[in-house]
């Protein structure tokens, strides 16, 4: 018999207490992803098929090569996240799951530093 009531058993985070902060942060990264791409974007586009000295010049700018380096962390932090619980819900084996999850976590880590390298070697070299 148990003296817990009905609200103190449902009153954390969910069953592993982390659930509504990955909520919040996928939802935090996407509403993050909106200005991000459109200032990422426009410069990008403006560039696109223009000569290596003016995309050269454009990256050096402290701005678009920051905007830049934030566009791809964020949206590899959420297109982490995304996958993360698409392999949670339909990979049933643990220790598949487990795996997934942690060439999940190194691959989307991977994008981020070396998307965060390339655009400082473009910056540095200008």
């Amino acid at each position: 018999m148990s003296f817990i009531t009905d609200r103190k058993r449902v009153d954390g985070l969910g069953s592993s207490h982390s659930g509504v902060g990955h909520w919040m942060s996928q939802r935090v990264t996407s509403i993050a992803l909106i200005p991000l791409s459109l200032m990422f974007l426009f410069p990008f586009i403006r560039v696109l098929g223009a000569d290596h000295a003016v995309i050269l010049q454009t990256y050096a700018h402290p701005y678009h090569a920051l905007v830049a380096v934030m566009f791809f962390i964020v949206l590899s932090m959420h297109l982490q996240q995304g996958l993360q619980v698409v392999i949670e819900d339909y990979i049933h084996g643990h220790r598949k799951r487990i795996g997934l999850l942690i060439a999940n976590k190194l691959f989307w880590g991977g994008v981020a530093v070396i998307a965060a390298f390339a655009i400082a070697k473009i910056a540095f070299s200008a």
